[in-house]
């Protein structure tokens, strides 16, 4: 019960890491609010939660629009953690890459998290300190083909992680990210489908194989090391980027 009375904001939850973040963080006490643009989704997630006791809440909500978010935030008790989750992705290079893709996936992927970190913070300076959870990525650490606006944000998550570490320690307030690989999802068999049909085993392979250790990340996996950077045993950590890449950046 390491996040026992906890008011814990989880965006993107209603499936995916998100969903795995929320569940876990459940299973540690914490009330859960599910914000997710798909509010039947999120109620889903939610709903599975409440039944095995825990207490959960979903909401829905755009990340990308200030309004929705301030919306959704009024309509929570306390936030001691905000875990910036929700993200969407884009592949292409700076050539095929259009104005309008790179605008989509800056509304949400930077914007987003504008929005619910400063939402979250104003928050929590009138409750003595929280903790602030970015999910970035190792996109932002190093090149991967044809990710070029969605590595432009991750790299700017990554950058806004440091500075609101920097400008709210004193405030009691932390600051971290965790940089996933490829983390198996649904989104991941989604996008196999669409952009690889008949060619979806094969494709899997290939992007597990790009991880040296042989696979994808679980999304329980990023949920455990979500719970720990969000708990107060990691009270002397912030400023900090963690790596759950499977030896990724390690080998590049």
């Amino acid at each position: 019960m390491r996040l026992n009375s906890k008011h814990a904001v989880i965006t993107g939850a209603g499936s995916g890491i998100g969903a795995a973040i929320a569940n876990r963080f459940a299973s540690e006490g914490a009330t859960v609010w599910l914000l997710d643009r798909d509010g039947a989704a999120a109620q889903k997630i939610a709903d599975s939660i409440r039944a095995k006791g825990s207490k959960a809440n979903a909401l829905e909500c755009d990340v990308s629009s200030e309004g929705s978010v301030q919306s959704a935030m009024s309509q929570i008790e306390a936030v001691d953690i905000a875990v910036n989750n929700a993200g969407i992705s884009h592949v292409g290079t700076v050539e095929t890459t259009t104005g309008e893709d790179l605008d989509r996936v800056y509304q949400v992927n930077i914007k987003g998290v504008f929005h619910v970190s400063k939402t979250a913070v104003q928050r929590m300076l009138g409750q003595g300190g929280g903790v602030i959870l970015n999910l970035c990525s190792v996109a932002a650490k190093i090149g991967i083909e044809a990710r070029f606006a969605y590595s432009m944000t991750k790299g700017a998550v990554y950058a806004m992680t440091l500075q609101m570490a920097r400008d709210y320690v004193s405030k009691n307030i932390r600051c971290n990210c965790i940089c996933p690989a490829r983390i198996h999802t649904p989104f991941v068999d989604g996008f196999l489908q669409k952009n690889y049909p008949g060619k979806e085993s094969e494709m899997l392979e290939k992007l597990s194989s790009w991880q040296p250790i042989g696979r994808m990340g679980h999304p329980d996996e990023v949920a455990s090391l979500a719970t720990y950077l969000c708990s107060d045993e990691a009270g002397f950590v912030t400023g900090s980027s963690y790596d759950l890449d499977g030896g990724a950046t390690l080998l590049r």
